[in-house]
């Protein structure tokens, strides 16, 4: 699908706030609402629009601590990856995982309420995941930039 201008504004105005309503949203694109809530269908069943989310503050919730945790695997073959990827998507407190080319396999985000409690998940779950070699974890001290949202 190719992106003209006022899809990129309507892109941008959502990824601000995915709650604005459709006359709202048409106003700040310069369209009247119809054919404003028309593209924002076209851009949803194309898949450019993806899913609509709350971001939630991870301190509110008892989550405050992310941590950066680099994995080794055992092997890089097509079963090992698949069973690490399956079990992974079975845990809550992962909540970034990818795949890597480079010194690691993986790297993954992951939310805790606190040091002893990411330790414990470290112990409990990822380091029993079968096909996992080596795990290392990376704390950072300050977050500078966190966004979601996606240049258009």
């Amino acid at each position: 699908m190719k992106l003209d201008a006022i899809d990129r504004r309507i892109l941008a105005a959502l990824q601000r706030d995915g709650r604005l309503q459709n006359v709202e949203l048409a106003r700040m694109v310069g369209l009247s609402p119809s054919p404003c809530l028309r593209r924002v269908r076209l851009l949803e069943e194309a898949g450019v629009i993806d899913r609509y989310v709350a971001v939630l503050n991870p301190e509110k919730i008892g989550k405050g601590l992310t941590v950066f945790t680099r994995i080794w695997l055992k092997a890089q073959d097509e079963d090992t990856i698949d069973h690490f990827i399956a079990e992974v998507m079975k845990l809550p407190e992962v909540v970034e995982c990818y795949l890597m080319l480079g010194d690691c396999d993986v790297l993954v985000r992951v939310v805790a309420s606190d040091i002893r409690d990411y330790r414990r998940f470290q112990s409990e779950h990822l380091s029993r995941i079968k096909g996992v070699q080596n795990v290392k974890t990376d704390m950072p001290s300050q977050t500078v930039k966190q966004s979601l949202a996606l240049p258009v």
